[in-house]
């Protein structure tokens, strides 16, 4: 009753206001700007900057604020700050001269809940060191770099040359296909086998994958990421994300119980064979992450990173082949002049064809498919372009702003191969070329992501002439996700 009595005496209005007016103040007092830091836009209390953000092209909105701020700034996503680096030059400062300071992960609520500090691409530390070691070295055990993966690429790739003779010259669309395609390279390696294109199970996985890097970078994730306390509990297409994690964490998992019935730790077949085997090696040291729940998370980024990087990759050279048809002949008459049409392609044919790897690169550049990296954090306080940041500040490095740096490249908003290209038509390194990030974290699949290019679109391309649906306007825009990826199209395939 004293309670009641005390509650009924007040102000209920007056109250609401005094909570308000502490929250903001709260809010105002914890995200004050320390001296030197980044500047940026205003940002609304507790929400930050999350809804100025333009959710269709993110990566474009942040690179325009560049020229507002200046190549670093500073935005606040909910709760935390996050640093934004443009430009090549101080993109390279960060991720390359001062890699050391930023090759950890920050924390991440997502990730937290999907892996638990586990996998490759998200763990820290000792953990991390050892499982990036361990899979460069299974890679290169199971062919990565030798002539033996080139020949399964090759394999692959008349697979596929069959199932788009079944087209018939008629519409389709590629997606799942090349997503196949690149996919059974990487099954290949961590899985010890291929998966057939009927395969409908591994077509539903495909296609969660897909949902599921698309969902990740999207508006949803990031309000996850922002607010995890509350989104926990919200409907929403966000929880689609942990439900296809669940599925492929399982497809995985049967993967590894199929190894366990016939493993020979004397002769290992694949990545999976491999880690059972260090499990065994490793059990005095439990920091290193060897156990049968993180094989099953480190496997997993092995196989989302595998399919999904190439595999949009390929989608986008058939996008621009079709926008420049004189480019594609280009490419197909150096083609029918090094290789012919008797023979397939091999990795020892890309120095006779500067024009085709020129095109490739510029794909890559185009394309632009990991448009926002990947977060780091600041291990210690450090100073970046003049800046002071204190230790635990994410860190955001914006590849956009390197592959179309205006001071570096030469037209950078318009597709040319030239770029790649010196005055007498031979093939040119470009610093500014970034598509697997850079520095210590730099992608540890860039080596068969090169190979698979080159290897996938050079053949396509000897075989076919690809060429759009008539009365359809080509999309080069593309759709944000984790990737930024073509919007789905078709297109009519015709034998050479």
């Amino acid at each position: 009753m004293l309670l009641y009595s005390l509650l009924e005496g007040l102000d209920i209005k007056r109250v609401l206001l005094f909570l308000i007016a502490v929250l903001l103040i709260t809010d105002f007092l914890k995200h004050r700007k320390a001296p030197n830091f980044p500047p940026g836009p205003w940002a609304l209390p507790v929400v930050g900057n999350v809804f100025h953000i333009d959710t269709k092209q993110p990566h474009i909105y942040l690179t325009k604020l560049a020229e507002v701020y200046g190549n670093i700034f500073s935005i606040r996503l909910g709760r935390e700050k996050t640093v934004l680096v443009t430009g090549y030059k101080m993109v390279k400062e960060a991720l390359v001269t001062q890699a050391e300071n930023f090759v950890d992960r920050p924390p991440s609520p997502m990730a937290d809940r999907l892996y638990s500090g586990n996998g490759i691409f998200m763990s820290n530390g000792y953990k991390w060191r050892k499982q990036r070691r361990f899979a460069l070295t299974t890679m290169r055990n199971f062919g990565l770099g030798k002539k033996s993966l080139e020949s399964v690429i090759c394999e692959e790739s008349r697979f596929l040359q069959e199932e788009i003779e079944r087209e018939r010259g008629n519409p389709f669309d590629p997606h799942l296909l090349l997503h196949n395609a690149v996919s059974n390279i990487i099954c290949f390696m961590v899985f010890g086998h291929r998966f057939d294109y009927s395969d409908q199970n591994f077509q539903l996985l495909l296609k969660l994958l897909s949902e599921t890097i698309q969902l990740d970078g999207s508006i949803w994730g990031q309000l996850y990421e922002a607010f995890p306390t509350v989104m926990k509990f919200l409907p929403g297409p966000h929880n689609e994300i942990f439900r296809h994690y669940k599925d492929l964490s399982a497809f995985v998992r049967g993967e590894l119980e199929k190894h366990k019935q016939d493993w020979d730790p004397s002769a290992p077949r694949d990545y999976i064979d491999s880690f059972l085997a260090e499990i065994k090696r490793n059990a005095h040291d439990p920091e290193a992450g060897f156990d049968e729940f993180n094989l099953v998370m480190c496997a997993l980024d092995l196989f989302l990173a595998g399919t999904e990087t190439s595999s949009t990759t390929l989608r986008w050279a058939l996008l621009y082949m079709m926008k420049y048809p004189d480019i594609q002949e280009k490419v197909q008459a150096e083609t029918d002049r090094v290789i012919g049409q008797s023979r397939q392609p091999t990795m020892a044919d890309r120095a006779k064809m500067p024009y085709t790897d020129a095109v490739i690169h510029e794909i890559q550049r185009m394309g632009n498919i990991v448009p926002l990296n990947m977060p780091r954090i600041a291990s210690k306080d450090t100073t970046l372009g003049g800046y002071f940041l204190p230790k635990g500040t994410s860190v955001l490095a914006i590849l956009t702003s390197v592959m179309f740096d205006k001071s570096v490249w030469q037209t950078p908003d318009t597709f040319n191969p030239g770029h790649f290209l010196d005055a007498d038509g031979k093939f040119v390194k470009h610093d500014a070329f970034m598509p697997f990030s850079a520095g210590k974290r730099v992608c540890l699949g860039e080596q068969l992501a090169r190979m698979e290019l080159f290897l996938f679109f050079v053949f396509i391309f000897q075989k076919f002439s690809f060429s759009p649906v008539q009365g359809i306007e080509l999309n080069l825009e593309g759709q944000i996700g984790t990737t930024l990826t073509p919007v789905p199209f078709k297109t009519s395939a015709s034998l050479r």
